[in-house]
């Protein structure tokens, strides 16, 4: 009997004993959900981090093509400037062409002042200048600058009948609109 005594003492106590599994399932339990809150805390730092630099890339590429697209510009239209300058110039030359001259010198003199045009002309095709076509053309209000209107029979409606002042366009952006007379 007192083995009985004894194996019954050995079964309360292992039943009395709190069970090394269930405190070891609790604890790793809370072990694993703090692995799993962290894991999902640096997976969320990982995207956050991810989006920031894909932000920061996207906003570099459109700065890069964004300044090369104003050089190019630059490029392009460097010599606005020096040409808007110029354009009264060629005009004056083109009146002073239109000028009758007398004499042998006069006429030597006005073919020199010829060369110079033709020369200062070429600089300026070379540099992308052009004049703006105007007599007999459809009105353009972008490149025209109409400064009188008439009725002619001769011509339609919205056509240019007389250029009053050259136009001229570097490239394809507009220096100075022709100023003309347009039919009705």
């Amino acid at each position: 009997m007192e083995g009985k005594k004894q194996e019954e003492t050995v079964e309360q106590e292992i039943i009395d004993q709190p069970n090394e599994d269930d405190n070891n399932t609790e604890s790793d339990q809370a072990e694993t959900s703090e692995e799993y809150s962290e894991a999902d805390r640096l997976r969320e730092e990982k995207e956050e981090i991810q989006n920031r630099l894909l932000r920061l890339q996207a906003d570099y590429d459109n700065f890069r093509r964004r300044t090369q697209k104003e050089r190019e510009a630059d490029r392009k239209y460097k010599s606005q400037s020096l040409v808007e300058e110029l354009i009264p110039v060629l005009d004056n030359f083109e009146r002073a062409l239109q000028v009758e001259v007398d004499g042998e010198s006069a006429q030597n003199f006005a073919n020199g002042m010829k060369m110079v045009y033709d020369q200062f002309q070429s600089a300026l095709d070379k540099e992308g200048v052009e004049e703006i076509p105007a007599q007999g053309e459809v009105f353009d209000p972008h490149l025209h600058q109409a400064v009188m209107q008439v009725e002619d029979e001769n011509y339609e409606s919205n056509i240019v009948v007389e250029q009053l002042q050259k136009g001229y366009r570097l490239n394809d952006r507009v220096i100075r609109p022709a100023m003309v007379k347009v039919n009705q």
